[in-house]
């Protein structure tokens, strides 16, 4: 899928949020965070400096990404899902903070619940596969 610059901006924004929403930020959410980052052609320096700052940056929008499809706020999602589970669990305020996503994209938040209750099913593999790993940044939609 190749989404615009912007997008893929949110997308990362978006997911930095999320691994900042129970206030802390594990090891795990940080590798997650550089796959991502690498996968939408952010650099690795940017990307460690934005997880490091995330906490306390009031300059960063705090309201759900809008994206352009549904296709891509799935994605998001279930990247999100899988960033979320990472540490063990996914905390109340990353799983509200994704149904915000879901719902300010027009999601019905019954498809939400259940990619929520999927992933909790899975077993933690900072290995899997990434949603962003089949983004491609660039001059798309």
């Amino acid at each position: 899928m190749k989404i615009s610059t912007r997008e893929g901006s949110e997308y990362f924004r978006g997911l930095l949020l999320l691994i900042g929403k129970d206030r802390v930020i594990t090891d795990p959410e940080v590798t997650l965070m550089h796959r991502v980052g690498k996968a939408l052609g952010f650099n690795g320096q940017f990307t460690t400096e934005a997880i490091g700052t995330i906490l306390d940056n009031s300059y960063i929008p705090s309201e759900p990404p809008k994206f352009s499809s549904v296709e891509l706020t799935k994605r998001f999602i279930r990247d999100g899902l899988a960033i979320a589970r990472s540490d063990d669990g996914i905390h109340t305020f990353e799983a509200d903070w994704l149904r915000a996503v879901a719902l300010q994209n027009g999601l019905d938040v019954g498809w939400f619940e259940m990619e929520k209750e999927s992933a909790m099913k899975r077993p933690r593999d900072l290995g899997a596969s990434l949603e962003a790993d089949s983004i491609s940044v660039g001059t798309g939609s």
